[in-house]
């Protein structure tokens, strides 16, 4: 069985890439690694991804394509691995917020596998499976190590001339405090400049925004992430699967002492089929949140596989979301079945095992979707055992 196969090569493989990983959080915001601002020594630099994907790509002997999709705001590429062949179209990305780094070496990781290995769970994958990969989507954020990307509101003004005279976004950073100096070198959450319109213009009327409400793509990075998503759309007639990994603060599995391994979540926006998402009623016909909850069942499965240990410790990120300016909420309301990880906070004090142990717990979640997508398994499960997924205690 796939999920075995992975498990057991897991350990072996995670030295074989880059170097053991070190970082430290304290943050507690969702989908922010944190408010501490981590170090990045042993995290992957952009030129080790450059370096990286096309050793990738060398060594699968063109089973990996890489490809570069568009540049941040800095003028660093944004890569896109693909790997496989199949009909179904699972679209993965990585660091949207710079400082939340463990998803990138576990895509890295996948991709050298995904490449390489002709076993026969892996060969059913790419037969079954067009699976991309932007594991470094935010780049400049990267570099900066910090949330937000780097770029002015005078230079979105610069893009749009239309957005004169108009407020800046609300999702512009431009505080100072004992981490972060954003006043003298501002920027985006991306994460909040998604648009279910995927062919939204920015008007200044929607102007300043709010949580509640779609973003704009005013940053190349969210403009680079939607063209991949529409020419993949133009393709195939669907984007299946959509998945964005992120980080979060350290927390507990409800009504335990158990730490929060990771995170899992399949609703990002109101049902458009409810008075509750009424809103979004134009979408209706597309969102399908049954499979977005299936999708996350079969990556929590394939968790606790792995029994007493801290794979076992996942839970179900803060439910009743309303964030259509987010990736997930976005191309969940284009039809895309939608999965959130929420890797747990890291600390100096956890060491190169815990590190190891968090990407590893990313790689056997995507792996479970993966494998329950390709196998059809997916169709068969129990939406409504997303509900017994535990709670987190925050």
């Amino acid at each position: 069985m796939l999920i075995k196969s992975v498990f057991f090569s897991l350990t072996l493989l995670g030295a074989s890439v880059f170097a053991p990983m070190q970082a430290e959080a304290n943050g507690n915001s969702p989908g922010n690694f944190g408010d501490g601002k981590p170090p990045v020594s042993g995290f992957i630099s952009h030129d080790e991804l450059s370096n990286e994907l096309q050793k990738i790509e060398r060594s699968s002997q063109g089973t990996v394509d890489v490809d570069v999709v568009g540049h941040s705001n800095q003028g660093r590429e944004i890569y896109k691995a693909t790997v496989g062949s199949g009909d179904k179209v699972v679209l993965v990305q990585s660091e949207i917020h710079g400082n939340e780094k463990t998803g990138t070496k576990a895509l890295l990781q996948m991709l050298q596998q995904l490449g390489s290995n002709n076993a026969s769970d892996m060969r059913e994958l790419r037969e079954e499976l067009t699976i991309v990969a932007i594991p470094m989507m935010n780049p400049d954020s990267s570099e900066l190590n910090r949330r937000g990307n780097d770029m002015t509101w005078n230079e979105v003004v610069e893009d749009f001339p239309q957005l004169e005279g108009a407020p800046s976004s609300w999702n512009y950073y431009t505080y100072t405090n004992e981490f972060w100096d954003y006043a003298s070198n501002p920027g985006f959450d991306v994460n909040r400049d998604f648009n279910p319109d995927l062919d939204y213009t920015p008007q200044p009327e929607d102007f300043p925004g709010a949580s509640a409400e779609p973003g704009w793509y005013i940053t190349p990075e969210a403009q680079t992430v939607r063209d991949v998503y529409k020419e993949l759309d133009e393709q195939f007639g669907q984007v299946d699967v959509f998945v964005d990994l992120h980080h979060q603060g350290e927390y507990l599995i409800d009504g335990t002492d158990d730490e929060v391994t990771l995170s899992l979540s399949g609703v990002f926006v109101p049902d458009p089929n409810s008075d509750e998402g009424e809103k979004y009623s134009e979408y209706a016909d597309n969102y399908n949140e049954e499979f977005s909850k299936k999708l996350n069942v079969a990556a929590y499965n394939a968790l606790q596989q792995k029994g007493n240990s801290p794979f076992g410790n996942i839970s179900l990120y803060p439910q009743n979301l309303d964030l259509p300016g987010t990736a997930l909420g976005s191309f969940a309301l284009n039809g895309s079945g939608a999965v959130l990880f929420e890797v747990t906070g890291q600390t100096q004090t956890y060491g190169h095992q815990r590190m190891g142990q968090l990407v590893n717990a990313v790689e056997l979640g995507l792996y479970g979707i993966l494998d329950s997508v390709a196998s059809g398994n997916v169709y068969e499960i129990d939406a409504d055992d997303y509900d017994d997924i535990p709670l987190t205690d925050r």
